[in-house]
């Protein structure tokens, strides 16, 4: 406790606000969660009642957004409603310890973001290169991850070095080997990608890395809340998160794990109250006193109090079902998305590897016989929330389920995709 007590204290915590016991819950009445000793699928069909996901489509498109749970609404509506009567917004530090814990790392190492953008521009910056020095990349980034470093290439002139995925955890391995030189300063790969949904051996890349002196920057849009994330094991230094996809947290609400041996290796350029450990503008020159010695230097000034409970809320839930046991659902419904769509081989790419350990939560394809926006489109019409991927010119269609999706819902998915695709 005491612990506890001189980090919050550190970190400048402001005045405590009232407990949330102390204002009537909102009146809507959330289903009761499923009781574990259901059946397997009655519990993930009676788990779906815990989200206001409307019942005239089926939601297919967790990779770009995760609806968040009554729990999570409810909790940041009741935050909401205490902050606007009793004028104290506070800050997010107490979060800051639950939600350290949930990742099991230190709260020294975490800083709230709003997205996993704001992460990676973090990481893109704040690592030491200059002109010359190279980074790497692969050719299917999202543009969150890839704007950050091109426009650093672009204004500070780093060189940016590229690989196309391929489809084991093995070549991925080898072909990261193959761009490595003494000019490379920083390894920035995505956990997983948002094309394919491919899976990075990140744990030896970030060990290989290490040796050579390299430092690993990981863009985890789609690792949180789909692995059981154990981002000591994974051995990087800095890991940009998300929690409106696949933590089912609120919208404008992500994380940065900063390695505590790291810290020092990441120039914070932007700060503001909260980062400093002092400063003195009436002295002449004025003073700066330096940092905090935490992650905490990279998020400043007023944050929301109700989205970080909101993120606490939404890790609450994942622990409610077990941390493991949502990974092996996540694996479980890819895996079934993926045998179906392989009976439809005739029609359709499977793009997504076939490799297990190199997929968990996305599955892509290409239709054969038929435009992938025109089958898109056609898959909206019929009530599918997907999403069409360009990035990478993969010109597929892609499929992203979590724990609020059925198995029969990927039936009538699939049944569906092969009346259009006939």
């Amino acid at each position: 406790m005491n612990t506890r007590r001189n980090f919050i204290q550190q970190l400048g915590l402001g005045m405590a606000i009232p407990a949330l016991s102390s204002f009537d819950l909102p009146t809507k009445v959330i289903p009761p969660f499923p009781p574990p000793n259901l059946q397997a699928e009655d519990f993930w069909t009676e788990l779906k009642r815990q989200f206001p996901l409307t019942s005239d489509r089926i939601y297919l498109n967790n990779g770009t957004f995760g609806p968040a749970p009554f729990s999570v609404l409810r909790s940041m509506e009741v935050s909401n409603l205490q902050i606007n009567s009793s004028g104290e917004y506070g800050n997010s530090d107490q979060e800051r310890v639950k939600l350290a814990e949930f990742f099991r790392i230190k709260p020294t190492e975490f800083s709230i973001t709003h997205n996993t953008t704001e992460g990676i521009n973090i990481m893109a910056w704040g690592v030491p290169m200059k002109a010359g020095d190279e980074v790497i990349l692969t050719t299917h980034e999202h543009a969150g991850n890839a704007l950050p470093w091109l426009n650093r290439a672009k204004l500070e002139g780093i060189v940016i070095r590229t690989f196309e995925p391929k489809p084991t955890q093995a070549e991925n391995l080898t072909e990261i080997q193959k761009l490595i030189n003494p000019r490379t300063k920083v390894i920035a790969i995505p956990h997983v990608t948002c094309t394919t949904g491919l899976v990075f051996p990140i744990k030896e890349i970030c060990d290989m890395a290490r040796k050579k002196g390299i430092l690993t920057a990981i863009d985890g849009a789609h690792g949180a809340g789909t692995f059981d994330l154990d981002l000591y094991g994974l051995g990087c230094d800095f890991y940009a998160g998300c929690f409106h996809k696949w933590m089912l947290g609120p919208s404008g609400t992500a994380f940065l794990f900063v390695r505590e041996d790291a810290l020092e290796k990441l120039k914070a350029l932007m700060i503001g109250g909260h980062s400093d450990i002092g400063w003195d503008m009436t002295v002449n020159p004025p003073e700066f006193k330096g940092y905090v010695p935490s992650a905490r230097r990279f998020d400043y000034g007023t944050q929301s109090k109700t989205l970080a409970v909101g993120m606490v809320a939404a890790a609450d839930f994942h622990s409610q079902i077990g941390k493991q046991k949502v990974e092996a659902r996540v694996k479980e419904l890819n895996q079934y998305l993926f045998d179906g769509l392989t009976e439809l081989s005739s029609k359709l790419e499977i793009l997504t590897p076939k490799e297990k350990e190199s997929r968990i939560s996305v599955i892509s394809f290409r239709p054969k016989g038929m435009d992938f926006n025109a089958c898109g489109a056609e898959l909206g019409k019929a009530g599918f929330r997907i999403r069409l991927v360009h990035e990478g010119k993969v010109n597929a269609v892609r499929v992203s389920t979590h724990v609020y999706n059925t198995k029969a819902e990927l039936d009538a998915f699939l049944k569906e995709l092969d009346r259009i695709l006939a």
